[in-house]
Parts: C-alpha cells; sequence; structure tokens
C-alpha cells in the first residue's frame, strides 16, 4: 500500500461519492486484480460507509488468464455458461453499480495467442453485449486506477520497485486531483469546466471536424447536429443519478456519424489492448472505414481488433483534450489507455454513445444506431493528440471555427 494511507482512503471517498456516486441501499460490483486486496478492502468498506445494500468483488489474476488461453479451448473460452448468464440476468434486473480498478501492467497478457484472444472475445463479447445494450446507461459505472509493482516499474524504468510504485502512485493521485481535504472539491470545479466547454462546443452545432498535424495526421469526420458533446460527468437514464465514470478525465467527447471519415491520422501514444501494446501505429479511413492500418509492433493485433465485427471499423468517438493538459504535463507515458488517453486528443474504434443523441431518453439504442451512431462490441481509445495539432470546424451554415490551435483549445 502506498505510505500516506489517508490520501488513500480519499481516494477511495473521491471514487465512491464523485466517481460512481453511490446511492443508499444501492447494490455494487467491483472488477480488480487479486494484488490488488489491500486497496479493495478499504474501497469495500467506503461502498458500504455511504449505504451499499451489497459488494461483490470479481477477482481477476493475469497469470490465471494466460493459463486459461493456454490450455482451455476456444469453444470453452468463447461462450457464457450458464451460471454466468444467470448473473448477468440478475444484473440486468437489479442494475448493480460497476467499479474498474486496473492495475496490469500494459503487457500483461503479452503471449497469449492472438488470433486465440481474438476469436474468442469476439464471440464472447457479441453474448455479453446482447445484456449490456439493454443496460446501457441505467446504471452508474466507473473507471479508475491503481498501481502494480510490474506496470510501475515498465513507467519509471530507472527507479527501484518500491519507488517506482510510490511515484506511480503519487502520479495517479496528482492527475486524479486527489488532495488532503480538497479532493470532492477539486473535483467538482473541474467537472464545472469541462460541463463548461462542452456548453460551448454544442452551441456551435458543429457537422464538421478536420484535424491536421506535421506527423501525417490529414483527417476529417462528419458530426451530427443532432449529437451533443460532453464532459465530466453524466446522468443515469433511470433514476437520473449523476456520476463521473473516469477518473481521471479531460476530455470534452462526442460521436461522430457512422461511416462518415476520410483521411490518416498517426498515433502519438502507444496503444493497450488487450494485455498487449500497439506501438508507432498509423490508421488510414476511406469511405468512413479503415483501409489500411500500419504499425512497428503489434500490428496483427491491431489488424484483428478492426475486424471484431462490422463496426470495428469505424469511428465510435472523437474526444478534444488539450495537450497543455494535467496528465501530459507530467511527462509520464503511463501506458494506461485510461490516462494516456487524456493526456491529448483521441479517437475510439467501434462503439459510440448512445446517450449522446438528443433524444437518448425516448429512443431504444436501435433507434439511436439508425441516427448515425456506430454499434460494435468494441470501443477502443487511441492517442492522436500533438503539440502542433490543428482542428478546425465546420457548422449547419458551411461557417469555421478555430478549435485547436497548436495543440491547445482556441475556443
Amino acid at each position: 500500500m502506498y505510505k500516506d494511507k489517508e490520501l488513500i482512503k480519499e481516494y477511495c471517498e473521491l471514487l465512491v461519492k464523485i466517481g460512481a456516486n453511490i446511492q443508499k441501499g444501492q447494490e455494487v460490483v467491483i472488477q480488480a486484480s487479486t494484488e490488488d486486496s489491500d486497496f479493495i478492502e478499504l474501497l469495500v468498506e467506503e461502498c458500504y460507509k455511504v449505504g451499499a445494500k451489497r459488494v461483490e468483488v470479481l477477482w481477476q489474476n493475469d497469470a490465471l488468464t494466460i493459463l486459461d488461453y493456454k490450455y482451455r479451448d476456444l469453444e470453452d473460452l468463447s461462450h457464457l455458461k450458464d451460471y454466468e448468464k444467470s448473473k448477468w440476468e440478475y444484473y440486468l434486473k437489479n442494475l448493480p453499480v460497476r467499479i474498474y480498478i486496473e492495475s496490469s501492467a500494459p503487457d500483461s497478457l503479452s503471449g497469449i495467442d492472438n488470433i486465440k484472444l481474438a476469436s474468442a472475445g469476439k464471440t464472447l463479447r457479441k453474448e455479453i453485449r446482447k445484456y449490456r445494450d439493454i443496460m446501457d446507461d441505467n446504471y452508474q459505472w466507473l473507471i479508475a486506477a491503481i498501481p502494480s509493482k510490474k506496470w510501475a516499474k515498465q513507467v519509471f524504468p530507472n527507479l527501484n520497485e518500491d519507488d517506482a510504485y510510490n511515484a506511480l502512485w503519487e502520479a495517479i493521485l496528482k492527475v486524479s486531483r486527489v488532495e488532503n481535504g480538497k479532493s470532492i472539491a477539486n473535483w467538482m470545479q473541474h467537472d464545472e469546466n469541462l460541463t463548461k466547454k462542452s456548453e460551448i462546443l454544442n452551441s456551435l452545432k458543429l457537422v464538421e471536424l478536420q484535424y491536421k498535424s506535421s506527423n501525417g495526421t490529414d483527417f476529417k469526420v462528419e458530426l451530427s447536429p443532432d449529437i451533443k458533446w460532453e464532459g465530466g460527468g453524466e446522468y443515469t437514464k433511470n433514476n437520473h443519478v449523476y456520476y463521473n465514470p473516469n477518473i481521471p478525465s479531460e476530455e470534452i467527447f462526442t460521436s461522430p456519424l457512422k461511416g462518415r471519415c476520410e483521411g490518416k491520422v498517426v498515433a502519438t501514444k502507444p496503444l493497450s489492448y488487450q494485455g498487449q501494446l500497439i506501438e508507432n501505429f498509423s490508421i488510414t479511413f476511406k469511405d468512413g472505414k479503415v483501409s489500411e492500418v500500419h504499425a512497428e509492433k503489434g500490428e496483427e493485433l491491431l489488424k484483428s481488433m478492426i475486424k471484431m465485427d462490422e463496426g470495428s471499423s469505424m469511428l465510435g468517438e472523437c474526444a478534444l483534450i488539450a495537450y497543455d493538459s494535467p496528465i501530459n504535463n507530467t511527462n509520464l507515458l503511463f501506458l494506461s489507455t485510461l490516462f494516456d488517453e487524456n493526456a491529448s486528443c483521441h479517437l475510439a474504434l467501434g462503439a459510440g454513445f448512445t446517450n449522446l443523441y438528443k433524444d437518448s431518453d425516448k429512443l431504444n439504442n436501435d433507434e439511436i444506431y439508425e441516427k448515425g451512431i456506430n454499434k460494435s462490441i468494441i470501443h477502443v481509445d487511441f492517442m492522436i493528440g500533438s503539440k502542433d495539432m490543428d482542428i478546425i470546424g465546420k457548422d449547419l451554415n458551411g461557417k469555421t471555427y478555430q478549435i485547436f490551435k497548436n495543440g491547445n483549445w482556441a475556443i
């Protein structure tokens, strides 16, 4: 555990009260590594202190996952078992709050057969998606992180294991705005700032964004004036609970029109996908779909990702983050999408956000997908922001706006 236990307790309080915003009587499901048991004990207690009815912890272990993929056959890996289906039915009925605590090293599953991993994941995700589509936007969820020693050593290779671990804790707490006695107030102020920026973008009624960087990014994407921009927290549909699904978060994001983009984007940070790294890669779009990918490392994994289903080769998200962001200003490569995606602008392949459509509370997901939101079993963020990125927006009348200049906000 980190040296300052009181600060860790305050982090738990932030995650429970502001991130997940657990309400009295709600059930909670936490997904975490077996290595995180000390922290999870504090987190579970905080859940109960705010009135959680029941807290279930789903333990994971990377070494056991590797053994699963080594020894279990593809058919067995690819489908939910009856007891797992029953559990999803229970979640569907009771809508527990879900908290995901990430701590694995970015290459924690390296060595697994990529074809087997992709094939099993493709089928299994489709089965789970049936439940998730119905649950979508009706429950609170949160993704946050704590360090593992293996992950910390990769972020701080020149430090010994213990020092690297403490250094990564310090970085996570800093960018999450955790400060003795001020964490919740800090986050509420930050959330307010993100909301104000979203309101400015929504007022412009943009229908197109054009991205350009000297690294080769030259890209255009179309937007719908009926889809809003959002940043910070959001509300559940069913009981209108306000929560913050990502801590930390610096993004203002929207979902573009399905299959309406052209050009090339160059990634500016590595992508950790399914426990493996994809590095120094670019993606080219033609007629709204990925037409070409290149990567110095992990190219086959990237190719398998865009073949998961029909929607996996199309965009589901455009997110704007200033290059001069708190996360980027640490000068750290976190090797974690949760952090690195919030360091600068990113895009996401796969599923769009149904809750961003203007009448989402009156429509079911299938009706919203017909409005131009991409549907997929994946949603994978990758970073494209750079210090010289320019982004021009265009509205319904053809008027243009400088949204980003030299990597930072221009509005």
